[in-house]
């Protein structure tokens, strides 16, 4: 039985009840908040695995919770809401958020995602004695540690930004699909839906590129994804 504690976080208790319901059936222990800052207070106390939340929270909404929960925890945040306007979902991705989806949702779909983040989760601590640098021309990606440096710098990246930049600088110039990197970084299907990819892969430009609209690492391939070029 699952030990991963996963903390859900919606002021509608027909909702939070189904989503308990679903994960407790797969052995996940859950913790229920009706607003945010019960969420918070569960965040730090309890130090949950993973986040369930929804963004139009009553009195501290979701979009606040999550960069409260990023000032001193990279735990992922799976945000749920009836929004699913492109603008909602750059800005819950840009916060922090590791992944969206919208209601009405497929329970099933909804506890795939989580395990989907939990096995990533996993295989990071199990790869922390394996320190690796991979290094560039004024980039820097320390596989252990999880940090990333432009020129020098120290840059500040979400979990799954630092995933994508690690997976696709392990294989310089190798072309991945669309769907393919969102099944590699997210460990489950993107169900046709891959804007939170293209968001994260934008959110990742504009902090490592030296210019953003013209990239240098991470290149656009027309008609199929996305490649690390590798600048010798």
């Amino acid at each position: 039985m699952s030990t991963s504690r996963i903390l859900v976080v919606d002021d509608e208790t027909e909702i939070t009840e189904l989503i308990s319901l679903y994960l407790r059936r797969e052995g996940f222990q859950v913790i229920i908040a009706d607003n945010g800052y019960d969420a918070l207070q569960l965040a730090a106390e309890v130090k949950p695995d993973l986040i369930i939340l929804d963004i139009l929270l009553k009195s501290l909404d979701g979009i606040e919770v999550c960069k409260e929960i990023r000032k001193t925890s990279n735990v992922p945040v799976l945000f749920i809401s009836c929004k699913s306007d492109d603008v909602d979902i750059i800005l819950g991705l840009t916060i922090g958020g590791d992944d969206y989806i919208t209601k009405p949702f497929s329970p099933s779909q909804l506890v795939a995602r989580v395990k989907a983040h939990l096995r990533r989760t996993t295989l990071h601590k199990s790869a922390e004695n394996n320190s690796t640098l991979l290094a560039y021309p004024g980039l820097e990606i320390d596989l252990n540690s999880h940090t990333v440096k432009t020129n020098g710098r120290l840059i500040s990246l979400s979990s799954k930004e630092f995933d994508l930049l690690s997976h696709l600088a392990q294989t310089p110039n190798k072309v991945f699909r669309l769907e393919q990197l969102y099944q590699l970084i997210w460990n489950s299907e993107s169900f046709g839906d891959t804007r939170t990819l293209m968001v994260h892969i934008s959110n990742l430009r504009k902090k490592i590129e030296p210019d953003p609209t013209n990239p240098r690492y991470i290149v656009t391939v027309r008609g199929v994804g996305y490649k690390f070029l590798a600048n010798e």
